[in-house]
């Protein structure tokens, strides 16, 4: 079967998961892309490039299901690559969206970007989110939005969008990130902090846990990596002053150098407001990162219930006491064994197989469809 990928942001995350499900599907996966930059210009504009490059791709031979990531407009896409995709059914991919996205300081609301995230999930046949938690929270900011215009706001049509969603996970690659060996006796603990340097990670808030256990006296080494853009948010630019030799890696490091980071670490750290399905946590935990996470947000999904008190804080006072204790009380094996347990799922040779089996249903499902369009009088010989 041809499955046609697209990625309008290839970079990071999305990257990983368009390149390791290609790697891994039994069926031929053409992957069409474009950079991993100007997010808002792709949302807005890459439809059209991304409908000339399928059409190049796919050499006249339309494809059996299209996987749109949901950075584009998916509507746009479509009706620009209708004469290539002949009729195949499409799936948008919602890695995020942006109901809840918080805005930055420098930006003004803007409708438009949830608004794209809207008709790129009605246009579709089938819509995947990547957490039970960020389907919730696209349904809901759906109705929200919608309310706010002032006539045909179509929000009978959310319970549909809703009843022909699923929720599949990233698959991750375990064999890279599993520990060799545990980390040096005498050596402080390592703090990771492993995300994208930009205000809705709320790198406030982990400086200022990492100053209050300084402030303890209690001694931690600290790898901030992640993707950093123009200017360092000037918080994280404390750091080096306060950690000194402490601060053992401080921006974006080679795929090599990162897995060998989680690899070392003791701890992980998030402080995000916004997040769908934190893909460096899980890395993280594979490695074997004892993970203390906000009590919000998709991060209660990752996490096993017995642990929740012992991972998940719900301000930033309960942050620094949980960071506190995971370097101080390291896990027990128990605890260890459950966290493996919780992401062992996520790998790719577990996650690849059931992305080939829901697009093969997402096909089924089509040509069932079309066989009652041709014989409408005789619709028990087709599944519903």
């Amino acid at each position: 079967m041809r499955v046609l990928l697209v990625e309008p942001y290839h970079g990071g995350s999305h990257r990983a998961w368009a390149e390791g499900y290609a790697a891994r599907s039994r069926h031929d996966v053409l992957v069409v892309t474009h950079e991993a930059r100007f997010w808002k210009w792709r949302m807005h504009g890459s439809q059209v490039t991304l409908a000339t490059a399928a059409e190049a791709v796919l050499g006249g031979c339309p494809p059996d299901v299209v996987v749109v990531s949901a950075m584009t407009d998916v509507a746009g896409f479509v009706g620009l690559a209708r004469r290539c995709l002949a009729g195949a059914p499409v799936i948008a991919w919602f890695h995020e969206s942006q109901f809840s996205y918080p805005p930055s300081p420098r930006d003004r609301p803007d409708l438009s970007y949830p608004l794209v995230n809207w008709t790129s999930a009605v246009a579709a046949d089938a819509v995947v989110f990547n957490s039970e938690y960020h389907r919730r929270d696209f349904l809901a900011g759906a109705r929200r939005l919608l309310r706010r215009f002032p006539d045909h706001r179509h929000g009978h049509l959310v319970d549909a969008v809703g009843d022909r969603s699923t929720v599949l996970p990233v698959g991750i690659d375990l064999a890279r990130f599993a520990r060799a060996e545990p980390r040096e006796a005498g050596e402080p603990p390592l703090v990771v902090w492993n995300h994208r340097w930009e205000h809705d990670k709320d790198p406030d808030a982990f400086v200022a846990a990492i100053e209050a256990l300084r402030s303890r006296g209690v001694r931690v080494r600290v790898a901030v990596i992640g993707e950093r853009f123009v200017s360092t948010p000037a918080s994280l630019a404390r750091l080096p002053g306060l950690l000194g030799e402490d601060l053992v890696e401080f921006g974006y490091v080679s795929d090599t150098r990162y897995a060998e980071l989680l690899r070392s670490a003791d701890v992980v750290v998030s402080t995000a407001r916004h997040e769908f399905f934190g893909v460096g946590v899980a890395e993280a935990i594979a490695a074997g990162a004892f993970p203390v996470l906000p009590d919000r947000l998709v991060y209660p999904e990752r996490i096993p219930e017995p642990l929740h008190r012992r991972c998940l804080y719900r301000d930033e006072e309960e942050l620094v006491e949980l960071l506190a204790r995971a370097v101080t009380e390291p896990p027990s094996p128990e605890e260890r064994r459950a966290l493996h347990d919780a992401v062992v799922d996520l790998d790719w040779s577990r996650v690849a197989p059931r992305y080939d089996a829901f697009v093969e249903d997402v096909v089924a499902a089509r040509g069932d469809d079309r066989a009652r369009r041709r014989d409408p009088t005789n619709r028990s010989q087709h599944s519903p």
